[in-house]
């Protein structure tokens, strides 16, 4: 009897301490030990003025990741909606009156950070997509109707990036809903059409849509030798610096490329190409090992959960961070046009350490809590 109240009653504080994913805390804490050694290196070996912050962050937002993977997972179900509420709020002010830098206007300056709602935007689409399609059947995926809420969870908060203007970070929200929406069942007819939808209107996306700085990081993508000192310079330099690493690296703080200030915005969204240059393919395998395995333990956590509900939620912000790699990887080595995407963990920045660690804290408690029973509702 005293047995079955307490599992009636919740997990005590100890069984979810043991059935905390540790090996998934290590991976994360190895990645961000490769960042916190990016940025002493960019740093010209100094902790200040990026990794001593980084750092702080980390220990910070590792804690707040260990919380919000111990609450029941039941709290995040019922949160999901009120949680993308506060998240589209929190666009709408940025609309209206966030601080511009960089000639976009997408933080919210708190005093001692500067808050990207669009990173967090990100997490809280997943979050609500799982909510929703956690009572979803497959009759229901069929129907039409039933999919136009979803859809405009994603298209709602894509719109108001757009206007900041962040392409990168709208297409991201995106690819991850599709997934969302591919992993519900939804019908392959349905991507078919959105797949030849887009290819109807990028004639029109390009002659109305994109800004003349998007449409130039197209054209600098298809031949960046045509202008290597102008828009052509950041991935013309990357290359080199890739190149300039070999197998093995030219060695710890001995990058020439990042240390002879050739290589742009190397402590954010070249670090990667920093840490290649010094460390070699060797090194960047590595690091891509790290997120491979981390990414392989997000979908056996998705896998194993009993519920709709943490099953899409991890898988979704699985596809999120995966997505956060893959394009920051491709765009360094010109296999994409250039965007505005921060490598997980590694890259310098406050918002994008403070999602990834939420994002992975709600990934554990799917694991924690995967036996839970979530209402149908």
């Amino acid at each position: 009897m005293g047995k079955a109240i307490e599992i009636q009653g919740g997990m005590t504080l100890k069984q979810k301490l043991i059935q905390m994913n540790w090996g998934l805390v290590l991976l994360i804490g190895l990645i961000a030990g490769v960042g916190f050694i990016a940025l002493y290196s960019a740093a010209n070996g100094s902790l200040n003025p990026w990794a001593s912050r980084q750092i702080a962050r980390f220990a910070v937002c590792l804690v707040g990741m260990m919380v919000i993977a111990l609450i029941d997972v039941r709290v995040w179900y019922r949160a999901a909606y009120p949680l993308y509420a506060l998240g589209f709020i929190l666009l709408v002010i940025v609309e209206a009156m966030g601080h511009i830098g960089m000639g976009a206007q997408r933080w919210i300056d708190l005093g001692f950070m500067k808050l990207q709602p669009s990173e967090l935007m990100k997490i809280v689409v997943v979050m609500a997509l799982a909510r929703y399609f956690h009572v979803a059947t497959l009759d229901d995926m069929k129907r039409f109707k039933f999919l136009i809420p979803p859809a405009l969870l994603i298209g709602a908060p894509v719109g108001l990036v757009l206007l900041q203007p962040d392409l990168g970070t709208s297409l991201m929200i995106i690819m991850a809903g599709a997934a969302m929406f591919f992993i519900a069942g939804a019908s392959k007819w349905l991507f078919i059409g959105g797949i030849a939808g887009t290819a109807a209107i990028i004639p029109l996306a390009w002659q109305f849509g994109l800004h003349d700085y998007q449409k130039q990081r197209v054209r600098t993508f298809l031949d960046p030798e045509s202008d290597p000192l102008g828009a052509g310079y950041h991935i013309t330099q990357s290359k080199i610096a890739l190149g300039s690493g070999g197998i093995e690296g030219r060695g710890f703080l001995k990058g020439t490329q990042s240390h002879l200030n050739f290589l742009p915005e190397k402590q954010t969204d070249f670090i990667f190409t920093l840490w290649a240059e010094e460390w070699g393919l060797l090194g960047g395998v590595f690091l891509l090992a790290l997120f491979g395995l981390t990414f392989l333990y997000a979908g056996w956590i998705a896998f194993r959960c009993r519920h709709a509900f943490g099953r899409f939620m991890a898988f979704g912000l699985m596809v999120n961070f995966s997505l956060y790699v893959f394009i920051n990887v491709a765009m360094v080595m010109g296999l994409i046009p250039v965007v505005g995407a921060p490598l997980p963990l590694i890259s310098y920045g406050g918002t994008a350490m403070l999602a990834a660690m939420i994002g992975f804290g709600l990934i554990m408690s799917c694991n924690i809590h995967r036996d839970s029973k979530l209402p149908r509702m």
